[in-house]
């Protein structure tokens, strides 16, 4: 889940997300990741867009020392 919420805020910077992780989770959880997906699809958001910089520096900080960064900037 973390890394399909970092690979939204940034995917370069964090790594891209692997559908397959879909598998190791409870199945309402994908189903809320493939809502989020469409969400994303039709909206053209990132999260801190939408006010939620705060809770994604909060799953960042979870994975502190796994690879993941956040940075101030997106790609174009």
């Amino acid at each position: 889940m973390a890394d399909f919420l970092l690979a939204w805020h940034n995917a370069e910077e964090n790594g891209g997300w692997n559908p397959v992780d879909l598998w190791q989770l409870d199945a309402g959880i994908a189903q809320d990741i493939l809502l989020v997906t469409i969400f994303i699809a039709v909206e053209h958001k990132y999260p801190d867009d939408l006010g939620f910089a705060h809770e994604i520096a909060e799953v960042w900080n979870l994975g502190e020392g796994t690879g993941w960064s956040l940075p101030t900037h997106r790609p174009s």
